[in-house]
């Protein structure tokens, strides 16, 4: 993402952020701001611990709980996307500006590559129609062995 681009998509959701905050009742904290402008920098796939960790590296004055807490309400204001990926660890991505994509997941190493191909968005719109259902999102996980090192059994 271009610079400029990406200074924009930062300050449409700080204001989006800021927004839900004052609709839920929430306060408006610099520690919640300086969270949602690391994930937006962000092109990968990360745990909740993995961000703290990366967050108290760079010298913010952050609380663990502080950057749990915070990836809920950007969850639940559609700014971030939690992933299962088929292990206990949550695994988020930011969702705003993306366009749909899925997942291929390796089982062992649990790297996290992601796919966009047309043909799926063709499938969801030919079952929505064949079941006459209004087909609103998806979510398409494919789970293997990456060829990097763990199909080979290193």
């Amino acid at each position: 993402m271009a610079d400029t681009a990406l200074e924009h998509t930062i300050k449409e959701v700080m204001q989006r952020f800021s927004t839900h905050l004052e609709r839920t009742n929430q306060r408006k904290t610099p520690e919640r701001f300086a969270i949602l402008e690391e994930i937006y920098r962000r092109t990968d796939h990360f745990d909740a611990e993995a961000l703290y960790i990366h967050m108290k590296t760079q010298s913010y004055r952050v609380s663990r709980a502080t950057v749990y807490n915070t990836l809920e309400l950007l969850v639940n204001c559609n700014l971030v996307t939690r992933h299962q990926f088929g292990s206990n660890l949550a695994r988020y991505e930011r969702a705003h500006g993306r366009r749909q994509h899925d997942h291929i997941i390796c089982t062992n190493c649990g790297k996290v590559m992601e796919f966009c191909d047309p043909r799926i968005q063709q499938i969801k719109d030919m079952m929505g129609d064949l079941m006459k259902f209004n087909v609103e999102s998806h979510s398409l996980n494919l789970y293997g062995t990456c060829k990097e090192g763990c199909a080979q059994g290193n």
